[in-house]
């Protein structure tokens, strides 16, 4: 009887996940990657004609392992959450930290760098994704994490 219990629930457990529910990985592989970037140096910078910056880099290398084209809206953080709650952005750049307000809103990314302030204060940086968007969020992370082991023992901010 447990054994069948336990067969029943284990075959219910055989979807795919994670799931993202409103498809963000199937959509944007090779597609386009709806970027939102605010202004936040040396993480991104809007200086320029096209965003730029050690975040900007690390997402056109990761748009690329989905031949993925970037979309890029600029903005306050605050205007593009609203941009992705409304599933007009997949993500958000803009050297975001774990301690963002905005975490109950968002999807957030494992911490992937971490930097000092000038008051000895240590920041996780982060980045945003839907709220839900799990599958997309796991390669985004998984990419992240690759990146920043491949980085250690380099300098640190």
């Amino acid at each position: 009887m447990l054994l069948s219990l336990l067969v029943a629930v284990l075959a219910g457990c055989s979807g795919h996940y994670p799931a993202d529910p409103h498809g963000t990985l199937n959509r944007v592989t090779g597609s386009i990657l709806r970027v939102g970037v605010s202004h936040n140096k040396p993480f991104t910078s809007l200086e320029g004609e096209t965003p730029a910056g050690e975040e900007v880099a690390l997402i056109e290398e990761f748009a690329s392992t989905l031949d993925a084209e970037i979309e890029w809206m600029d903005g306050s953080v605050e205007e593009l959450v609203d941009q992705l709650e409304h599933g007009r952005l997949d993500m958000i750049i803009g050297g975001l930290t774990d301690q963002t307000p905005w975490q109950s809103k968002v999807g957030l990314t494992l911490p992937y760098a971490e930097t000092t302030d000038e008051f000895g204060q240590t920041d996780k940086h982060v980045m945003a994704v839907r709220m839900g968007e799990n599958a997309f969020l796991l390669e985004l992370d998984t990419f992240l994490q690759s990146q920043a082991q491949q980085s250690r023992g380099g300098q640190s901010r």
